[in-house]
């Protein structure tokens, strides 16, 4: 297990990590997200923005989309986002307006990164919410997935 995690962050993540791993198989960049609520997976996204054409179907969006259907509410107040890359501002504000509880993110993201990397969009005070960021979980494993994939397309 993960040091200082509990054991079901760090199942989550592992379920986020897949999700990250068919984005792959699509050509997408490998970024995969789930959504928890209730200690249950309620929604499952990944990478799309390629093979949908669209800017914002990133993981993160792609997973509170299918939440908000599944909970019948746009509004997500009990959900824990996983993801296995540092959100960027799209995902963060998506993440303000749905009212998760909480964010778990894998690799940091220090050219976009919006949880703390580059911005820190989460803690800004100026803003109507905010939620409990953690990163860092299965950060190498997260990382490694996505060094690979960009050191395969520039080969």
């Amino acid at each position: 297990m993960a040091s200082g995690w509990a054991a079901d962050d760090v199942t989550f993540m592992q379920e986020a990590l897949a999700e990250a791993r068919i984005a792959a198989s699509l050509d997408e960049i490998p970024v995969g997200a789930v959504v928890v609520a209730g200690g249950e997976i309620i929604a499952r996204g990944h990478n799309r923005s390629i093979n949908d054409h669209d800017p914002s179907a990133h993981a993160e969006i792609v997973a509170l989309r299918a939440a908000g259907a599944a909970k019948g509410n746009y509004r997500l107040t009990d959900a824990t986002l996983y993801v296995t890359l540092e959100p960027c501002a799209m995902c963060v504000g998506a993440m303000i307006q749905a009212r998760i509880r909480r964010l778990v993110f894998g690799a940091y993201d220090e050219k976009a990164g919006a949880a703390g990397s580059v911005l820190d969009l989460p803690g800004e005070r100026k803003l109507n919410h905010r939620f409990e960021v953690n990163g860092g979980l299965l950060q190498e494993e997260c990382g490694a997935l996505l060094s690979e994939f960009f050191a395969n397309r520039r080969a």
